[in-house]
């Protein structure tokens, strides 16, 4: 995807895919599949308004299931039909999404931490996270996701800190601050003030795949684009990036999954 710029200086992410991806890599026909009998019955959805949109689009979202965008001013029936014209696209895959669900509700047990599981050990009476060995002991009940997830937050931080100085040191520039966040949109960020922004949802990914999105993020320090100088720096210092963005391009989808209540 081509980079695209925010008002406020944010430079968007580009060519490693956002964390919320169809659950099929192939996009909806743009003319609709307006004859298929499953088209009567409509399945659930969420409705979102945008400023930016133009038309009516969906996605298959693997945390949030089928979402359908509109345009401010359309009306909401619009929704409804886009839905029944798309039905055989959409039908196999909310199976693909739902199966994914199941398949992560079955390893509720356990959290991958940059390629480590660790077992989540619930404990009465506990308000924070705290890790012994391969255990993660978590409070019971409704606060568990919230402080799993602020234990990740400072985890990323942890983690993504000295990767960024030692990025910046080796190509000779300077970054404002460090900003974990949890955008939908994007693995990170880098503002025209020097702000890096980093998903803490990368530490559920392999290491490489947060080494990557760092040193990514870096090289915009150096070139706010993604011209062929902006991928040969990139090659020059991480020259085995293109296996942790293929990972993220199939795999970074399901990251939404964890934790996805707390989100």
């Amino acid at each position: 995807m081509s980079m695209l710029s925010r008002a406020g200086g944010t430079v968007r992410v580009g060519r490693y895919p956002p964390p919320a991806v169809d659950a099929l890599d192939d996009p909806p026909p743009a003319g609709g599949l307006r004859d298929d009998p499953a088209a009567d019955a409509l399945p659930t959805y969420e409705l979102r308004r945008s400023r930016r949109a133009r038309r009516a689009s969906v996605r298959i979202e693997p945390d949030r299931g089928l979402v359908v965008t509109l345009p401010q001013r359309a009306a909401a029936r619009e929704a409804d039909r886009v839905v029944r014209e798309l039905a055989g696209w959409i039908a196999p895959r909310l199976v693909v999404q739902q199966a994914r669900r199941a398949a992560f509700a079955a390893e509720a047990g356990a959290l991958p931490v940059l390629g480590e599981r660790l077992a989540l050990v619930e404990q009465e009476g506990r308000r924070r996270v705290h890790r012994r060995g391969a255990q993660l002991l978590v409070p019971a009940g409704e606060e568990r996701d919230r402080a799993i997830e602020a234990w990740l937050r400072g985890r990323a931080r942890e983690e993504a800190g000295p990767r960024l100085d030692e990025a910046v040191a080796a190509l000779g520039v300077r970054y404002g601050r460090l900003r974990i966040t949890d955008t939908r949109s994007r693995w990170g960020s880098c503002s025209s003030t020097g702000t890096i922004s980093l998903s803490w949802r990368l530490l559920l990914a392999p290491p490489d795949c947060l080494d990557y999105v760092v040193w990514h993020e870096a090289c915009h320090l150096v070139h706010a684009h993604h011209g062929a100088t902006f991928w040969a720096l990139l090659e020059q210092h991480r020259p085995g990036w293109r296996e942790p963005a293929a990972w993220l391009r199939r795999h970074g989808g399901d990251l939404r999954l964890w934790l996805a209540d707390a989100a």
